[in-house]
């Protein structure tokens, strides 16, 4: 009988042989027990980020990892959690012509890589998201940007038989731990304190606030979770 790595191997090797792997994440996030902040924010998914893919040869498997409409339900779930209203807008010029908004986000994928079965030696494959969230006054000037990175895992073999479904999980979890990190400490900023007092938010200035000012602290990989 063949063990799970083998079947796996396998089952990569014939999808290969039909034109490669190809999967498409989209997550569900838990109830976020939190407080909302009683604000109406704006959310800008570019289309560059609704068509992004992630294409990579990995042990003669062609892969195609599908991430825009994840990304884009990752954001909208995530926003919407945090804040009262969360709109949706395709660039930051139409964000900047609504009314009522207190702040608007532009959340990017900056880089995403996986590890299947066969990299890792063991039953489980890996990946991992890394996000750039850009944060604008409603004029549209730039106030502040964060880098946020999510793990995820999923262990091949029960109900897990097909090669796409590890991977589905694995980047599903990593969107879910990425949501988590900024739904538990975005209000603990200093951008969440100003948005609370009603306070200006000023644009970032030469010699100022750095991009980079602040990087959510990455916690240890999510253990285990299946769509």
């Amino acid at each position: 009988m063949l063990g799970c790595r083998a079947l796996v191997a396998l089952a990569a090797g014939l999808l290969a042989s039909c034109g490669g792997i190809k999967v498409a994440p989209t997550p569900s996030l838990p109830r976020a027990l939190i407080q909302k902040l009683p604000l109406k924010v704006g959310v800008v998914v570019a289309q560059d980020m609704l068509d992004y893919k992630h294409l990579e040869t990995r042990g003669g498997v062609a892969w195609e990892v599908t991430l825009g409409p994840g990304h884009q339900k990752f954001a909208m779930d995530t926003l919407s959690a945090a804040f009262a209203s969360a709109q949706q807008f395709r660039t930051l010029d139409a964000a900047k012509a609504a009314k009522d908004l207190a702040v608007i986000f532009e959340p990017r994928i900056e880089q995403y890589s996986f590890a299947t079965a066969r990299d890792t030696g063991s039953n489980y494959y890996a990946a991992t998201l890394q996000y750039r969230i850009h944060v604008y006054n409603p004029a549209g000037e730039r106030v502040d940007s964060y880098s946020l990175t999510g793990y995820g895992n999923s262990i091949v073999g029960g109900a897990m038989s097909g090669s796409d479904e590890p991977m589905i999980a694995a980047t599903s979890n990593a969107m879910r731990d990425a949501a988590a990190k900024f739904m538990v400490q975005f209000p603990e900023q200093k951008l969440a304190q100003q948005l609370r007092k009603g306070e200006p938010l000023l644009a970032q200035v030469a010699g100022g606030n750095a991009i980079d000012a602040l990087a959510f602290i990455e916690a240890v990989p999510i253990k285990d979770q299946t769509d």
